[in-house]
């Protein structure tokens, strides 16, 4: 059973985790198992996106001065981030689309009703996806900084967006964490791409949100489609999203401080750390 102190715990490590490259999906998905909770139940994929609206809106408030000064400074700055950000969230798009029916058709071919989602619990994935994105990081954080472009181009902007469009389906394998380093491996500025990671982030949550919203109103057959039933429904993930937000504006703090003081590099070994544990808890049986 889902209980405010579960809703709460889950909150925080979602808050925590979202905003700092040690996939949050990961951690939360460890916590519901500890727990005693299915993560692949459309009730706790939506509590997860629900936890994600949560840390889009700290983002939004931590980052506003930040991005009016990369994205909003003229009318000619603010159409090209726009066009950057759109290219990037169509190669989101398009290469999750992809993953997500090669999922389906491929390797859940078997399975009778078969969504992607079925996969998120899997901790071999998560375990993977952590220790890809723990080498990623270590690659550029432990590399000398040489910082070639100030913003970015269309093509590297796609690029950005192929590999969010990877982290979709995979658990494990950090949305920020993945972006970031990409972004400085294409030799983009450290400030330039948390702010360019971090909106691409709040451009995502809203049809992530939709989906898991439908998918879960369908997974109850009709019978909470409006009235008090509905906002039951809905209410884990609300309380769930508070909590998240207050979490994620003090993670940020620590992810900036970190990124730019040159300690990047830290976060690589705690995601294959983790890796590691989660691993081990496969083993056991978790």
């Amino acid at each position: 059973m889902l209980t405010l102190p579960k809703i709460l715990i889950l909150a925080v490590v979602q808050g925590a985790c979202e905003l700092l490259p040690v996939s949050s999906s990961a951690h939360v998905i460890v916590a519901e198992k500890l727990m005693g909770i299915d993560p692949t139940l459309p009730s706790m994929t939506m509590l997860l996106v629900m936890l994600h609206t949560g840390t889009m809106f700290a983002v939004i408030v931590y980052f506003w001065n930040s991005w009016k000064e990369s994205f909003f400074r003229s009318k000619e700055v603010f159409w090209e981030s726009v066009k950057y950000i759109a290219a990037a969230t169509v190669a989101t798009g398009i290469l999750g689309l992809l993953l997500k029916l090669i999922i389906e058709k491929v390797f859940l071919k078997n399975v009778a009703h078969a969504a992607v989602e079925m996969i998120f619990g899997n901790l071999l994935i998560i375990s993977g996806g952590l220790a890809v994105v723990g080498a990623l990081i270590l690659c550029t954080g432990l590399r000398k900084e040489n910082p070639k472009y100030a913003a970015q181009g269309l093509k590297s902007s796609v690029f950005i967006g192929l590999v969010q469009g990877l982290c979709l389906p995979f658990r494990g394998f950090s949305r920020s964490g993945a972006t970031i380093s990409t972004g400085l491996m294409l030799g983009l500025e450290k400030k330039y791409t948390e702010d360019f990671s971090f909106a691409l982030a709040v451009v995502l949550t809203p049809p992530v949100v939709l989906r898991e919203a439908l998918r879960l109103l369908k997974a109850q057959h009709g019978t909470v489609m409006h009235g008090a039933g509905t906002f039951e429904l809905f209410l884990p993930g609300l309380l769930g999203m508070v909590f998240s937000f207050i979490a994620g504006l003090l993670a940020l703090k620590w992810l900036s401080s970190w990124l730019e003081g040159g300690r990047w590099y830290l976060f690589g070994f705690y995601c294959i750390a983790a890796s590691a544990v989660i691993l081990l808890l496969q083993v056991r049986g978790l």
